[in-house]
This record gives C-alpha cells, structure tokens and sequence, in this order.
C-alpha cells in the first residue's frame, strides 16, 4: 500500500541546472570522465542534494559538474534530467534537510561520500558479480573501470578450494614450453596471453588485467 504524505520532510524537486550552487568548501575530488559516462549510460539515478539552510549542494558536486559537462557538449539529455520551455535542463534534487551551521554541513558532506564504501566489499561475492559481467556484458564489466591491481587483490582474497570450479591453493599454474611458434621473447602465445589475465578462482575466467 502506498501512502501519500501531505507534507513530507523530504521530496524531490526539479530545479534548473544553473541553479545548483556548490557548497563553498569541498574537499572531495571526482574522475569526472568516469561519472559521464556512467550518467550517459544509466541516466542520473542518484540525485543530488540540498541544504535548505545555505541553498547550496551539500552532496553531488561531481554529478554536478557531469551535467554541466555533458550540457556543454551538446551531448543528449540524461535520463532523469528534463528540459524546461527554454530548452535548459532541469535537475532532480532532494530537498528538505537544513544543516544547522557550517560545520554540520561539511561534517554530512564528509560522511555521505565515505560511509557507503567503509563497509568494503564481499571478495567471493564481488568475484561472483565480475564474474557474471565479465562474462555476460563486456561493455559494462568494462564501465566498471576497477584497476587490474585492484581485482587481483580481491581475487586473492577468494579461498579457490571453497568455490566450485576453482584451482587447488597446492596446484601451480602450469607454464606452456616455448614451440616452433614462440613469440620473439621466448614465450608462447599462452604465455604471453597469460601474463596479461587473472584468473578468477570462482571459476577460472581470464579478466584481461590490460584494461
């Protein structure tokens, strides 16, 4: 059952993209290239919100600057992003919540862009999930844009002898002798193939680390 609340202490409202004023001090940094594309792909799930108080963003600064980026590119409209009469774009934030000082404000700020990712990630889980991407849509296992160091080290979290399909921790991995066919330093296409993958224990899947 859906209930409707006359005056709810948080709603979403559109406002227009140029109104959106950046808090005064924010410390957070943004790979901008990355969060255009993933609003290119996925339109703008995630709203940006406001502090009644100061009339300013208090978390999505960087979502901020994708829009503004993407606007002046010419680039299509966003999904979730609507134009008003004069063609501008018209931005979902949620409203309602007022710091009651500065200090409150960056202090929420800090704390929206670091808790969610505190918790850290589930190894067999996560390899479970890159898994089924990798195998399954090359192009948004590849959104991903996860460092190759970064999967390895999650991988190597992964017990091979818990997971079915997975290489024995006592097992190496075996090296393919050069042949007729070696490549000019001495190792074989598999070899050479190999040096550039990880492999997950989950099931064995080569992640192209070069990515």
């Amino acid at each position: 059952m859906t209930e409707t609340i006359a005056r709810p202490p948080r709603y979403i409202a559109y406002v227009p993209l140029t109104d959106l004023t950046p808090a005064p001090r924010n410390p957070k940094r943004h790979q901008l290239e990355l969060l255009i594309d993933a609003i290119r792909m996925h339109g703008l799930v995630e709203v940006p919100v406001a502090d009644e108080r100061t009339q300013c963003v208090l978390h999505g600064h960087g979502r901020r600057e994708a829009l503004i980026e993407m606007q002046n590119r010419g680039m299509p409209l966003p999904g979730g992003v609507v134009l008003d009469e004069d063609g501008g774009w018209l931005v979902p934030i949620l409203r309602g919540w007022s710091s009651r000082s500065h200090a409150e404000a960056e202090a929420l700020a800090i704390k929206l862009n670091r808790l969610p990712g505190q918790g850290g990630w589930d190894p067999r889980e996560f390899a479970a999930v890159l898994e089924d991407l990798a195998t399954g849509d090359a192009e948004l296992f590849d959104s991903l844009a996860i460092p190759h160091d970064e999967i390895d080290k999650l991988l190597g979290q992964v017990d091979p002898e818990t997971l079915p399909g997975g290489l024995r921790e006592d097992e190496p991995p075996t090296l393919h002798l050069p042949d007729d066919n070696d490549h000019e330093d001495g190792l074989s296409p598999d070899d050479v193939r190999a040096a550039h993958t990880t492999s997950c224990p989950a099931c064995g899947h080569l992640f192209n680390t070069g990515r």
